[in-house]
């Protein structure tokens, strides 16, 4: 494998050498080293390095992401370096990979599942308030339709304008002006960056459902690299990968994107994988919302009679049940078929076409 060398560790031993590639924010980074860190701890023979690269997602911050319409705004740079054997893998935030990846790669691992949902930061002097209890014609701001919509529903007396930047730049602008009374980002991103103390609120699914594999980390890989595949597939978190395998299908069938305002919900209880999932016209007004269940329970079919080159929706898991991950996948194919046949492709299609418009 080209990507990969070899250098001197402090035994004065050869010990191989893995590059991992990622997005140069900060939160990124703490991302990427907490992979880097697990890797480590496997496989402490082999020698880690740390590629950062900015992507167009993190140029462009002058413009709404749904209105950019490039699918892969966080992860194109970074898939380049991994075409080219610059790098032998690279850690992204599930929600950023889209639901069909380039030819030749996969997702090698998807590890155990942050707090999936959304949180409101708000505003200093709104400390002790709630989005409920804001006043009348407060500015939230939030880049994403998906939290949008559902909260122009929720709460109809606040008002939603774009804001754009890494974490650290939102928060800023939270804190230093006065143009948003409070800002709506991913919990799991507030968490890991030790942040946990700016979170005003969490909101739950009947507040904001969340966003396709949001709060999940993942390893893309060359997919003929074998070796770098089972190395990093100890990584895989089972409740985590058969929760993103639905929801990535649900999304792919609906042929969502981030210009569209798709949301979903899932957990797994007693071996029953339960997915909701939703689609909202702009304002929100408009919705179509179900939930339907499989069961996961483990089959009798051996792990090691999994094909390890089976792709579904770009996830490569072969030590997980097969048959778990098919009915996963079928799972997210069958409740994107029922809204479908309930004008889901109508609401998504207007509300694609005005965010095309604005």
């Amino acid at each position: 494998m080209s990507g990969e060398g070899s250098s001197l560790d402090g035994n004065g031993k050869v010990s191989r050498v893995i590059r991992i590639g990622t997005r140069k924010s900060q939160l990124a980074r703490i991302q990427t080293d907490s992979v880097a860190d697990k890797l480590k701890e496997l496989y402490p023979d082999v020698h880690l390095e740390i590629v950062a690269m900015s992507t167009i997602g993190d140029k462009i911050l002058d413009t709404a992401l749904s209105k950019i319409g490039e699918k892969s705004l966080f992860t194109k740079e970074l898939e380049s370096a991994l075409e080219r054997n610059e790098v032998d893998l690279v850690v992204h935030s599930l929600k950023d990979l889209p639901t069909t990846l380039p030819a030749g790669f996969t997702i090698g691992a998807v590890l155990k599942r942050e707090n999936p949902h959304d949180a409101a930061v708000l505003h200093p002097k709104h400390s002790r308030k709630t989005l409920e209890t804001l006043p009348k014609n407060s500015v939230i701001g939030t880049s994403s339709l998906r939290r949008a919509a559902q909260l122009k529903k929720r709460f109809p007396h606040l008002e939603f304008k774009d804001i754009r930047g890494n974490l650290n730049t939102r928060l800023k602008k939270l804190d230093e002006k006065e143009d948003f009374a409070a800002i709506i980002l991913a919990a799991a991103g507030l968490k890991r960056m030790g942040w946990d103390n700016r979170i005003s609120q969490i909101l739950g699914p009947e507040d904001c459902m969340y966003a396709v594999g949001q709060g999940a980390l993942a390893v893309e890989v060359r997919a003929r690299d074998t070796d770098i595949l089972e190395m990093v597939s100890v990584l895989h978190d089972p409740d985590t990968v058969l929760r993103c395998i639905t929801e990535r299908a649900f999304l792919r069938h609906l042929e969502g994107g981030c210009s569209v305002p798709v949301a979903v919900h899932t957990e797994i209880k007693d071996s029953q994988l339960y997915l909701t999932g939703a689609v909202f016209s702009l304002d929100g007004s408009d919705s179509l919302k179900e939930t339907m269940q499989t069961s996961i329970a483990a089959d009798d079919k051996s792990i090691d009679e999994v094909d390890e080159r089976v792709q579904r929706v770009g996830v490569t898991a072969s030590k997980i049940s097969g048959e778990a991950q098919d009915r996963a996948e079928r799972l997210g194919v069958d409740l994107a078929n029922l809204l479908l046949i309930k004008g889901a492709k109508e609401i998504l299609t207007v509300a694609r076409q005005l965010n095309d418009a604005r």
